[in-house]
């Protein structure tokens, strides 16, 4: 199991905004979080990658305990997801080539020749193969969430977290990065947790849905 929180209550900034979680996320699982702006989506997200505190029964994330997840610990607990956020987080002064490299290099990839290789791969996995060199601000919202993905996979992660990755793009983007995870999902098994506002994408591309609503996670089919 790739994640398994049982009875947990989510702060942020000591304010309770969760209480009583139950969630279970299996390899290969796509899990949509639904909500109102500010009904806990994020920082229920945040807690998966230890940015926020939990407290509860039980919370375990690909095997760390996140009820006692110290500050020197994240790392390794994020070498073994991928993030993709809502504002793209890409270092803008720099080349489609050199963000994903400094990714590399700080989690570990010593030879360059490894680097620039799965710099390759990940690119033609989201067929921007022919950005590699261009900086970010010449590329399209659609084309940064991509590499956003690109990112987000560099180090085979078992889960990938995404907060509204199609927050900010037209449909006919929107549809093509929820098409690429789900793809990620079905070919390399990887579980795929995101927040979203768009009710149609669990039509397009099944999966497990939970709404946050009145400080609790709900399961669609139990409202």
């Amino acid at each position: 199991m790739i994640l398994d929180y049982k009875d947990i209550d989510i702060y942020q900034d000591e304010l309770l905004v969760l209480k009583g979680v139950n969630l279970q996320v299996n390899e290969g699982e796509m899990v949509y979080l639904t909500g109102q702006v500010g009904s806990g989506k994020s920082s229920l997200l945040k807690s998966i990658y230890g940015e926020i505190p939990v407290e509860g029964e039980s919370a375990k994330v690909l095997g760390f305990n996140m009820n006692l997840l110290k500050t020197k610990q994240q790392p390794a607990l994020r070498r073994q997801m991928g993030i993709v956020f809502q504002d793209f987080q890409l270092l803008r002064d720099r080349t489609v080539r050199r963000n994903l490299d400094f990714v590399l290099c700080s989690t570990g990839w010593k030879r360059k020749a490894d680097r620039e290789k799965r710099i390759k791969e990940v690119l033609e996995m989201v067929k921007l193969s022919n950005k590699i060199d261009k900086y970010i601000y010449e590329l399209s919202g659609g084309e940064q969430q991509r590499i956003c993905i690109a990112r987000s996979i560099l180090n085979e992660p078992k889960v990938i977290v995404a907060d509204e990755p199609t927050g900010n793009l037209d449909a006919e983007n929107g549809e093509l990065i929820l098409a690429l995870l789900d793809e990620i999902r079905r070919q390399k098994h990887t579980a795929i947790i995101l927040s979203t506002h768009n009710m149609q994408w669990p039509d397009y591309f099944p999966g497990t849905v939970y709404r946050c609503v009145d400080g609790k996670l709900v399961k669609e089919a139990e409202q």
